[in-house]
């Protein structure tokens, strides 16, 4: 027997059964007014079909499922599936594309594509909490991924440097093991100070390299260690950036191994995958049932269109 045994990943009302014990932990709510109660669950009827799961609320007098309000609501694919693609993208250390879900799950490439980038949409926390609070250790660096067609469109010459690439800025608390990604446009000092203010806490102690975006983040927080990578060095007691180092490591091996490809428009959502994983990873105390619990637990008022996004 292996997890993907469990009754919810290959029925479907086991898996709508599963589904509501982790958005409806502490009961049903209405999707539609927000009622907890006089809501109940209508029963299967010979003379006409009913969804699976299906409750209507006696307050708005309006039918849901625990889909409704969600990132899978209007899903055309079974919930058993979407529940196993969900443990795939979220167990696995690097990521799981969209070829390799198109033929586990036996649903078309698109369908496979849409389904993780609403899996990716899930992942991402919207936490605004700053790290280092109480003096906590935080690094921070940057990293370039891919080509940023709107500075290089296809065919012209890439040439050397970082300028045609997308920029990612990465924030890692040590103390709580937290990662925080999000793209940028530029690395001057002037743009990225804003957002590290916003993210970090001025009592932190804060710990990058000698790139000189960050020469004067003394300023604006308690402490400021710098290790010296041009000099060949990597640490000094406390004074590194090894921790956030690796996991751009798990990152770029993920984006170029399993992804290989990814457009601007995306790449938020990525980064919202590759930061939850690192977040909710086992040396943090989350194992991988969990990891997919919390996952499902983020599907809550969020929608992405197919519409509103492309394949190509």
């Amino acid at each position: 027997m292996s997890v993907l045994s469990k009754p919810y990943f290959h029925d479907e009302a086991a898996a709508f059964a599963h589904l509501e014990s982790v958005i409806w932990a502490n009961g049903v709510t209405c999707p539609h007014c927000g009622a907890c109660d006089r809501i109940s669950a209508i029963k299967p009827n010979p003379a006409k079909r009913v969804r699976i799961g299906l409750k209507k609320c006696g307050h708005c007098k309006k039918q849901f499922t625990v889909k409704v309000g969600t990132v899978f609501e209007h899903a055309r694919i079974p919930l058993n599936k979407m529940l196993q693609a969900t443990y795939l993208l979220t167990s696995g250390k690097k990521g799981v594309s969209a070829h390799q879900l198109h033929r586990l799950l036996e649903v078309t490439y698109k369908t496979a594509w849409f389904l993780a980038h609403r899996i990716r949409e899930a992942m991402r926390s919207g936490d605004l909490a700053p790290f280092g609070v109480g003096g906590g250790f935080v690094e921070v660096d940057e990293t370039f991924i891919g080509t940023d067609r709107t500075i290089k469109p296809h065919g012209e010459k890439k040439g050397r440097g970082y300028a045609h690439k997308h920029k990612v800025l990465s924030l890692v608390d040590r103390d709580t093991g937290r990662s925080r990604m999000m793209v940028v446009e530029s690395l001057k000092a002037a743009d990225l100070l804003p957002i590290l203010k916003a993210n970090i806490a001025a009592e932190a102690n804060v710990m990058t390299d000698e790139a000189g975006q960050y020469a004067h983040l003394s300023d604006s927080f308690a402490r400021h260690g710098v290790v010296r990578h041009g000099a060949g060095e990597y640490g000094r007691g406390e004074i590194h950036t090894n921790t956030i180092e690796g996991s751009f490591s798990i990152f770029k091996r993920g984006m170029k191994g399993v992804y290989q490809h990814c457009g601007k428009q995306h790449l938020h959502r990525y980064l919202a995958e590759f930061e939850f994983r690192y977040t909710n990873r086992v040396a943090t105390g989350v194992n991988d049932g969990e990891r997919s619990k919390r996952a499902l637990g983020g599907i809550v008022g969020k929608r992405l269109l197919y519409a509103d996004s492309s394949v190509a």
